[in-house]
């Protein structure tokens, strides 16, 4: 019977994955992967060096990972794999996904990435909050020079966070980071339930307005299913807010 290990190093970057990789042993990787990638701001190594992938399922599971996490702030996941020996990785599957031959390449790679540029916060599911996020986004936005985003990212925070408090009330992560011009947002709660979006609330309806209000604000957003719960991510760009 195949079988894949999977081990999380918890003082680095590094996720090894050892063993046979099959579609039935896919989703697995997936979420370790992700549980890794939400728990820990920053890149994340898999370092692939023992592994023999046996299927285009299993192959195809580090570039699903990727895509997942492209829109969540500081993340991203990158390869170690001994096969790559040019910029282009071998196998079609992982041409989209970074990858370096040695592990010391690969978390050379991470060390370069500016982590100063990180704000997380662990909140509990009360009132308050809310205000506690914006304070959050507040710092996040002056520091990074991004005035125009305050306003909009006060607003997304607060339905998110609000949304949490009312419906998932269970503790929850607030991370947030700039990429380039743009702001990603994200908070992680415990529960499975992922938000569902029918567009504008007819106006003799009450509550339900918390997503619009994302959609509005944000340059795009969404959720991902991680293992004990998910993640609720925006991204905004000052571009949408110029008058």
């Amino acid at each position: 019977m195949s079988s894949c290990l999977v081990e999380i190093d918890e003082s680095s970057a590094v996720v090894r994955l050892t063993g046979v990789l099959d579609a039935a042993g896919a989703e697995a990787v997936r979420g370790a992967l992700l549980a890794r990638l939400v728990d820990r701001p920053g890149p994340v190594v898999a370092d692939v060096t023992g592994l023999r992938v046996v299927d285009a399922a299993g192959r195809g599971v580090f570039a699903d990972v990727r895509r997942e996490v492209a829109d969540w702030p500081a993340a991203d996941l990158l390869l170690c794999d001994p096969r790559v020996d040019g910029p282009a990785h071998p196998d079609a599957a992982l041409a989209n996904v970074p990858a370096w031959p040695t592990l010391d390449e690969a978390l050379a790679a991470v060390a370069a990435t500016p982590l100063a540029a990180v704000l997380t916060a662990e909140l509990a599911p009360a009132v308050g909050a809310a205000r506690l996020a914006r304070d959050l986004v507040t710092t996040g936005c002056e520091r990074w020079g991004m005035p125009t985003l305050t306003d909009p990212a006060c607003i997304a925070v607060t339905e998110m966070v609000n949304n949490v408090v009312a419906h998932a009330q269970t503790p929850m992560t607030v991370r947030l980071a700039p990429q380039d011009s743009t702001l990603h947002l994200a908070v992680r709660d415990h529960s499975p339930r992922r938000p569902t979006f029918a567009g504008i609330s007819p106006p003799n309806r009450v509550g339900g307005r918390g997503l619009l209000l994302i959609d509005t604000v944000t340059r795009r957003w969404g959720s991902s299913a991680v293992p004990d719960g998910k993640v609720v991510w925006c991204v905004l760009h000052p571009d949408d807010e110029a008058i």
